[in-house]
């Protein structure tokens, strides 16, 4: 959700060093051994991600890979037989398990003969939904519905349910690396932290270089959007919210004078104002989640009072997650009682 206006006057707290992305199928140099590349999403809210490529002097190391579909695949071979022409890839390592960042990580991985790089948290989420069908993932999604008392959205919201992982990410290698957050990677010739973020994911891999000031920092932090973050509708009582707030004081405890080098938008200065924006952020939907459970609301009227425009299907389902994300982290604070009603539909109310 785009929170530049409200919070940044259109990103003016922030400095971004650089204008423009890298054109399709060109690399623009970020730093020291650091490129920087855009793949195409077919998300009409979305529709680019930034991928990076760190130079090991022998080979390269792919950080995120894009989504499955044969204009990325198209793509990469081009940037593979051009501009990264002579040198092997050397691993993929993915930040976390969403289709846009771990699409094509099975592809890759097999074409060029090259490991998986990626925490248990997240290739354990990736298997797990890369294996759902219809038949488990559409009843789960319709008791999420019922609950907060939007049972006629029901139909829209379960037909494509089931396989639209699957479909935007190719076959997870078998084998893979287990980043450990306690150990430093080192690509590009220097040592990298791996900071964790939670919250949107389970145990998103960002790498800080301390020597360089840099931050890939995946989704956990962006310029100008929030990232999502949602109940899951196989984990409905989880609090990934308090997870994401939590998370972020780590990225709020490095230099300010970092760069960022985000998945969505442009490379930015202003890392701790950005982290106070989207801590400001959520709390402010947190106070409106708690004022419209003043007299009891279901989680859809909650919702309305979230979201005030019109919500096709498919961002229904992620305000959804979003909307009961903040009211789980109201109901653990003691903030809000949850009553379930003989209907099954959850009602929320100011404690």
């Amino acid at each position: 959700m785009d929170t530049g206006k409200r919070y940044n006057n259109g990103n003016d707290a922030l400095h971004f060093p650089f204008s423009a992305a890298p054109a399709p199928g060109t690399l623009t140099d970020v730093a020291p051994g650091v490129k920087w590349l855009r793949m195409p999403l077919p998300y009409a809210a979305l529709n680019h991600i930034n991928l990076w490529v760190l130079d090991d002097g022998d080979g390269w190391t792919v950080v995120d890979t894009g989504v499955n579909t044969p204009e990325t695949k198209q793509t990469w071979t081009e940037i593979f037989t051009g501009p990264l022409k002579g040198k092997p890839v050397k691993r993929i390592f993915c930040t976390h398990y969403h289709p846009d960042h771990i699409g094509l990580a099975g592809w890759l991985a097999e074409t060029h003969r090259a490991p998986l790089w990626i925490t248990p948290g997240e290739i354990a989420a990736a298997r797990f939904s890369h294996g759902l069908t219809h038949e488990i993932s559409a009843p789960a999604a319709a008791k999420v519905y019922i609950q907060a008392g939007l049972e006629s959205a029901i139909p829209a919201a379960t037909s494509a349910h089931g396989g639209r992982y699957k479909r935007a990410v190719s076959d997870l290698p078998e084998h893979y690396t287990a980043i450990d957050p306690a150990l430093p990677v080192n690509a590009a010739g220097i040592d990298w932290r791996v900071v964790v973020g939670e919250g949107h994911s389970p145990q998103m891999a960002t790498l800080y270089s301390d020597e360089r000031a840099l931050l890939i920092s995946g989704d956990q932090v962006l310029p100008g959007i929030t990232p999502n973050v949602s109940v899951r509708d196989s984990q409905p009582d989880s609090n990934p919210l308090k997870l994401f707030l939590d998370s972020l004081e780590r990225f709020r405890a490095l230099p300010d004078e970092t760069l960022v080098l985000p998945s969505h938008k442009l490379p930015f200065h202003g890392l701790r104002t950005r982290v106070d924006q989207l801590i400001r952020h959520h709390h402010d939907r947190l106070d409106v989640a708690r004022e419209a459970s003043r007299k009891g609301a279901t989680g859809g009227e909650v919702l309305k009072a979230l979201f005030k425009r019109e919500l096709d299907a498919h961002q229904l389902a992620f305000a959804l997650g979003e909307t009961v994300a903040h009211l789980n982290y109201l109901v653990a604070g003691g903030d809000v009682v949850r009553e379930e009603c003989p209907d099954g539909i959850y009602r929320y109310t100011t404690a």
